[in-house]
């Protein structure tokens, strides 16, 4: 796992890896992803109506428990593939890329609408906001190593590692849309932290649902960006830019089978509120744009 990458050798081929891109992989997340997309799009639009008679415990609770599935996975996948730079190819790299952005997009997606819940304990809320810096860190890295990779030209079946070594497998490209759109993701990325930042921060906000319609928009295209490059990228459902030496990534083993079964985990809590089992406190509701989102009691002071 910590040994340096062999950057002499090309191959011609390198082996597939389902635990990165098989199609349960891809599909789980992206299902994941449009998921919590829809139940944050159904709540702003019920804040929109002023239909206070349902509190939408539910689907709050499902909204909060996928944003903080995919934080987390975002994370961690892109943790590994970073421990992993010796042996992972651009193709991989990519997609890791790719997933992490897409589980970024569901997380502020959720920000978006769960904003009153996650800033109800300041504790949480500033672990909330660690999570997210970490992630920018991870992403931001991963969009260097990208960039080196189209910088340099760095074979497709060289190990991702290789774009620090000193070797002369590499060509020059720069330039490109592969090259700009990189830039411009990891621009996006710094920015949109920023802003969620703000929002999850501030104690005052003005045009508070605007922000959520434009970012609700925003996120979506995101997801939908994502989900469709790493879609056609892919040996599941696209054409991938190496050779791979097997179609592993096609068929469907027991690692992709769990990944689907995972995304059955937050029922387990729709049951039990169902039940009466687990208290969710309601959501906050806000009367106007300009309205203080937290450091109020119970009597309604400041």
């Amino acid at each position: 796992m910590f040994s340096p990458a062999n950057c002499s050798d090309i191959p011609t081929t390198v082996p597939s890896d389902a635990g990165i891109a098989g199609a349960g992989v891809l599909l789980s997340s992206a299902i994941t992803a449009f998921t919590a997309l829809l139940l944050s799009a159904s709540l702003i639009i019920q804040e929109f109506s002023r239909k206070r008679s349902s509190p939408s415990v539910i689907r709050r609770k499902l909204l909060s428990s996928y944003s903080d599935q995919q934080i987390l996975v975002g994370i961690g996948i892109q943790s590994v593939g970073l421990i992993q730079s010796a042996t992972l190819i651009p193709y991989h790299f990519f997609l890791i890329w790719m997933l992490s952005l897409l589980s970024m997009a569901t997380h502020n997606a959720a920000l978006l609408t769960l904003v009153h819940d996650f800033q109800r304990d300041w504790v949480l809320r500033w672990m909330r906001q660690a999570l997210m810096f970490v992630n920018l860190a991870l992403s931001c890295t991963y969009g260097v190593f990208v960039l080196e990779s189209k910088i340099h030209g760095l074979p497709p079946t060289l190990p991702i590692g290789c774009v620090w070594a000193d070797t002369n497998n590499k060509t020059s490209n720069v330039g490109g849309i592969d090259y700009v759109g990189t830039i411009v993701t990891v621009a996006g990325n710094c920015v949109i932290f920023g802003l969620a930042t703000w929002y999850l921060q501030s104690r005052r906000q003005r045009f508070y649902k605007a922000v959520q319609l434009v970012g609700l928009v925003l996120m979506a295209a995101i997801a939908i960006g994502a989900t469709t490059r790493a879609y056609l990228l892919s040996q599941a459902f696209g054409q991938p830019d190496v050779q791979l030496a097997d179609e592993g990534e096609k068929s469907w083993s027991f690692g992709q089978l769990l990944s689907m079964l995972m995304l059955f985990l937050p029922v387990v809590s729709i049951v039990e509120i169902m039940r009466g089992e687990i208290a969710v406190a309601p959501p906050v509701e806000d009367d106007s744009d300009t309205q203080v989102l937290i450091g109020t009691n119970a009597g309604g002071k400041y």
